[in-house]
């Protein structure tokens, strides 16, 4: 295996398969989040003539100018939210690349607070607004902490773990959080991940709004592609890959199955097609090289003429997002 390129600390996860997926690769590409910059060098690489690189943590940024300056003006970054980038775009695009969830990078950075591996401040915020995960636990109740951890981590301890959290606050650091959370739980069998793994992802989400930033993500996205501009999406977790596919398949759709006792459901225009069928996994040379692909799913959707229009969340199935103990 050839030495790791030290302007690319992280390898992008999908990213042959991706680009074989949206080829040829042309035109402007929005990379909604940004992180290491993997997705938007390969686009550059493999022909994109500019790249917009979204992210709303402005460290990345920092980080990217040992190397973003050999791409000259066709790579441009800009500090928001995805859910934003049609408007932070400012231009009609020929693809969108999305990424979710935490990047390998920011779980490498104790002190943003993402891993239970790595002991630091209770954060878990991928941008330097809003309130830290401590803030939230401190401030919600024992009964919006178990809504948390069961709809956006499917913890079937959720109440139990609760009760604990509550019992411990404040909680300051990922190891104490870590710590209370796997004392509730079994200890692990060999091959097993870490207790603390479902509580984590679902405390960062929450702090994140994650799935809200997905729902209008996609439905900005759809406003800003082209006709025949393509959309890619990188998920990690069947939460946030069931999200993208109903979305996709609810673009798509061009007219409901009817019966004899009832006419076909008029539909409108379908502002997607999808050119396959099944969500694209991690091939045997990549799971060799990157484990953290085992768990992805890319899924493409590309563009009609059709007019955008508003998302709605319940098609989507969205989580309920219980209300915050802290005003964001």
């Amino acid at each position: 295996m050839p030495a790791a390129d030290p302007n690319a600390p992280h390898l992008p996860v999908l990213i042959d398969p991706l680009i074989r997926a949206v080829a040829p690769v042309g035109g402007v590409w929005v990379d909604g989040t940004f992180g290491a910059g993997g997705y938007a060098r390969r686009l550059l690489d493999a022909g994109a003539a500019h790249v917009i690189g979204i992210d709303r943590d402005p460290s990345v940024f920092r980080m990217a100018e040992d190397w973003a300056g050999a791409y000259g003006d066709r790579l441009r970054l800009v500090e928001g939210q995805f859910s934003d980038l049609d408007e932070l775009a400012g231009q009609p695009v020929d693809g969108v690349v999305l990424d979710l969830g935490v990047s390998s990078m920011q779980l490498d950075q104790a002190e943003r607070g993402f891993s239970f591996l790595r002991d630091g401040p209770l954060d878990m915020r991928m941008g330097e607004t809003g309130p830290t995960a401590a803030e939230l636990l401190d401030a919600a109740t024992e009964a919006q902490i178990a809504d948390v951890l069961y709809h956006f981590g499917e913890e079937r301890a959720a109440r139990r773990i609760a009760r604990a959290i509550v019992a411990a606050r404040p909680l300051d650091t990922t190891a104490q959080l870590a710590e209370v959370v796997a004392s509730q739980l079994p200890r692990p069998k060999p091959g097993q991940s870490h207790p603390a793994t479902r509580s984590f992802q679902a405390i960062r989400i929450w702090a994140n709004d994650e799935f809200g930033e997905l729902a209008q993500g996609l439905a900005a996205a759809e406003r800003a592609l082209k006709p025949g501009g393509k959309l890619a999406v990188v998920s990690f977790h069947s939460l946030e890959d069931r999200v993208v596919k109903r979305f996709l398949q609810s673009r798509a759709a061009t007219a409901g199955g009817g019966s004899r006792h009832a006419p076909v459901a008029k539909l409108d225009p379908p502002t997607f097609t999808l050119p396959f069928r099944r969500a694209i996994g991690a091939d045997e040379a990549e799971l060799a090289v990157n484990p953290r692909s085992r768990s992805a799913f890319l899924r493409v959707g590309i563009r009609t003429d059709a007019p955008a229009r508003p998302i709605d969340g319940d098609s989507l199935a969205l989580p309920r997002l219980p209300q915050k103990g802290v005003g964001r």
